[in-house]
């Protein structure tokens, strides 16, 4: 591998070197000038480096392993008081603890050989940051009492606070996933990187779920440290390891069901039916498309489930369609293949939203759900991008051709634009797709 694909983007550097500089000025300032209030001090850094030892486990994909971690760097950058006094550490201070909790939480997986992202590091300093410096000043100046007082107003005021910190930290994921979306190599091949908007709504639909959990105990443990001391961090930290747990179960049931899922797909090439790889890149090609498209987060899990099964139909003909494409048949055999696939899909227990798309997928687009539409592009695409005589450009001209009936001209534009930034490429028949 070359220097110039290992370099990285200047987004990403950008990113690592201001959290590489607050960490310095933080640890700096807070060493020469001594630590304020050690106690708090000591006791939030142990909760924050309790929740990264916590992200010991994590499943791959998990937005946010370390859930506590977070929420206990939040609620020490939104202290204003403990116990009824007000507190005095600064926005130094409160970099200094969390980069120190970060540094020790890092030594077992380090020496495990799994240490933590280094651009999911960088965030959480950034963010935290952002946060301690909208509130502190103001709490240290005395502002917010003369403003808010201590009733839901003050409440209020650290919820709003809370929710523009998630809000900068989803911009700025969005931001490094965009400047990561193509390797060097790719985009000297004319690749262009994935469109800032999609990448945008999937994060801030990530907030509804475990984003608000972290943001709503970070402002309760603040709230609770304020009124009743330190003591009050245990018990408030119980529910979200709680939630911790029971959402690593619910990832961990609900990627063994995916897992179930494309093994099944598979048995259309193990019975040589389809080509190696067809269902998986057909998947995760409806998967980009459907994310160009605006889907949700379940409609696309919902959609990458019925590409992996839309060919399962194909299992009950008698004599295999050559090389698996099903888009060179006739259309009434391919509806048939299609309710086939339905009916097999629906006795596997498989949601029945899945065994619609699949059953629909060979109708004419305007009778089709969206779903359906992306699917019967994508597979017609792959198919006909295996055939030597037309490959991937013929195969799009194809599609063009036919959205007068057979699909939809956004989605096949779609698939387009996705294949243009370098999405999956077409994989011969018999070729790993890696």
């Amino acid at each position: 591998m070359t220097r110039t694909e290992t370099r990285l983007p200047p987004v990403v550097l950008a990113v690592r070197g201001a959290a590489a500089v607050l960490a310095v000025a933080g640890l700096g300032h807070t060493l020469w000038d001594g630590v304020h209030e050690p106690g708090h001090a000591l006791v939030f850094g142990v909760l924050i480096t309790v929740g990264e030892l916590a992200r010991w486990g994590a499943l791959p994909g998990e937005r946010e392993p370390a859930p506590l971690g977070a929420a206990g760097a939040l609620a020490y950058a939104l202290l204003g008081r403990s116990g009824g006094e007000p507190t005095t550490h600064g926005v130094l201070q409160v970099i200094a603890v969390l980069v120190s909790a970060q540094l020790v939480a890092c030594a077992p997986h380090v020496a495990r050989g799994s240490g933590p992202a280094p651009d999911r590091v960088a965030r959480r300093i950034l963010a935290v940051t952002f946060a301690a410096v909208c509130f502190q000043p103001l709490n240290n100046s005395g502002r917010t009492a003369d403003w808010f007082g201590e009733g839901p107003w003050y409440v209020l005021f650290m919820l709003l606070f809370l929710v523009l910190t998630a809000l900068c930290d989803a911009v700025l994921a969005a931001l490094l996933l965009r400047s990561r979306s193509v390797p060097h190599g790719l985009k000297s091949m004319g690749g262009t990187p994935l469109l800032y908007g999609p990448l945008l709504r999937d994060e801030l639909r990530a907030l509804i779920g475990i984003g608000s959990a972290v943001c709503a105990t970070g402002v309760v443990m603040a709230l609770g440290v304020a009124v009743a001391g330190l003591w009050a961090l245990p018990v408030l930290c119980v529910p979200l390891l709680l939630t911790q747990v029971s959402f690593r179960r619910f990832v961990a049931a609900r990627t063994t069901y995916r897992q179930t899922i494309a093994s099944l797909a598979r048995s259309t090439e193990i019975a040589g039916y389809t080509p190696h790889g067809h269902a998986r890149r057909v998947a995760v090609l409806c998967t980009a498309v459907g994310r160009e498209l605006g889907l949700s987060g379940s409609e696309l899990t919902v959609l990458e489930y019925a590409a992996l099964m839309h060919d399962i139909g194909q299992l009950s003909l008698v004599d295999p369609v050559p090389d698996g494409a099903t888009a060179t048949l006739s259309a009434a055999e391919q509806r048939r293949i299609a309710v086939l696939g339905g009916a097999v899909v629906r006795q596997t227990g498989v949601d029945t939203e899945v065994a619609v798309i699949v059953e629909r997928q060979a109708d004419p687009y305007r009778e089709q759900p969206l779903s359906a539409r992306i699917v019967r592009a994508v597979n017609a695409y792959d198919d006909l991008s295996g055939e030597s005589l037309i490959g991937p450009l013929g195969a799009l001209e194809r599609l063009r051709l036919g959205t007068g009936h057979d699909y939809q001209p956004e989605v096949v534009e779609s698939l387009a634009r996705v294949l243009a930034r370098g999405g999956p490429t077409p994989v011969q028949p018999g070729v790993t797709h890696g």
